[in-house]
C-alpha cells in the first residue's frame, strides 16, 4: 500500500538538549530516523520541524524537511500541518514516526500503516508484556483490545488485571504466566492515520481521560473513533530520551 511517513521533530528537549541533532555515527539522529523510516516502503518521508537548524541538517543529508509553526501542542498537530500543505487525499495514509526512534523497525511501520482502511481512521501498535515490573510501571502504557483488534482503553495502570494470576493483593507472578488467557499489551508510540481524520484530529475537544492519564490517544476513544492495533511479538528497540539512552543507541552506529 502507499503511505507517507512524517516525522515530527522539535529542537527543545529537557533531558537531552538538541536531541534531534545529536550525532549517531556521523549523522544527526533525525537523519538516521528518516533513513530507517524510508526502509518501510513509504512513498515519501518528510521531517516536520519547528527549527531552522533541523531543517538545514536534513537538507544537507538529502532528507525532505518542512518548517512548521512553533506553537503546535503535539506531534500530531505538527504532522497535520505538513499533510495539509501536501494536499493529500482524505484517504491517504500518514504515519507518525517519532523523531527519537533511530532503531525503529521498518516492518512495524508498514504493518501499522496497512491497518488503515474504511472504518479505521487511526492505527497504532503494541507488544506483549513479559514482567510484572512493566505491568506496574506507570511509564509503560498498556492497552486492551476488543474482538476486532481495536483499542478499548489505554492506561498507565495495570490492565487487564488478572485476578486469579496476580491475586487481589497484587502478589507476585509474571505477566507471562497469563499468556494463555491473553497476555497484557504494552502500547508502542507509533501512529498511522487516514489524512481526513488527521486533519480533523486537532479540532476534537480534549477528553477528561487524557488529562487524568496524560495520554493524548484517549481523546480519540472518548469521541468513539476506532484505533486499530497491530500486535508485534517482541518489544521494539527503545528510543532516545536520556544521555544513557543515547550511549546505548550509539553502539549500533
Amino acid at each position: 500500500m502507499s503511505f507517507t511517513v512524517i516525522i515530527p521533530a522539535r529542537l527543545a528537549s529537557t533531558r537531552l538538549p538538541n536531541k534531534p541533532l545529536v550525532d549517531l555515527g556521523g549523522k544527526p539522529m533525525i537523519v538516521r530516523v528518516a533513513e530507517r523510516a524510508a526502509l518501510s516502503g513509504a512513498q515519501r518521508v518528510i521531517v516536520a520541524t519547528d527549527h531552522a537548524d533541523i531543517l538545514a541538517a536534513c537538507r544537507r543529508h538529502g532528507i525532505d524537511a518542512r518548517l512548521t509553526r512553533a506553537d503546535h501542542p503535539s506531534g500530531s498537530d505538527r504532522i497535520a500541518e505538513v499533510a495539509a500543505a501536501l494536499q493529500l487525499a482524505d484517504d491517504a495514509v500518514v504515519v507518525n514516526v517519532q523523531g527519537d526512534e533511530p532503531l525503529i523497525d521498518p516492518a512495524l511501520v508498514a504493518a501499522t500503516a496497512a491497518l488503515i482502511g474504511p472504518g479505521v481512521p487511526m492505527a497504532t501498535a503494541a507488544h506483549p508484556i513479559a514482567t510484572m515490573d512493566d505491568m506496574r510501571n506507570p511509564n509503560v502504557v498498556k492497552v486492551v483490545l476488543d474482538k476486532d483488534g481495536c483499542a478499548l482503553y489505554f492506561s498507565r495502570a495495570a490492565i487487564p488485571w488478572h485476578r486469579d494470576s496476580y491475586g487481589y493483593g497484587g502478589g507476585g507472578g509474571s505477566a507471562g504466566n497469563v499468556a494463555l488467557q491473553g497476555a497484557p499489551l504494552r502500547h508502542i508510540g507509533l501512529y498511522a492515520y487516514a489524512n481526513g481524520f488527521l486533519q480533523r484530529y486537532p479540532t476534537l475537544a480534549p477528553s477528561p481521560l487524557e488529562t487524568i492519564e496524560a495520554l493524548e490517544q484517549l481523546r480519540v476513544l472518548w469521541h468513539r473513533i476506532p484505533i486499530a492495533v497491530h500486535i508485534t511479538p517482541g518489544a521494539p528497540a527503545a528510543g532516545v530520551d536520556t544521555p544513557e539512552d543515547l550511549a546505548r543507541v550509539r553502539m549500533h552506529f
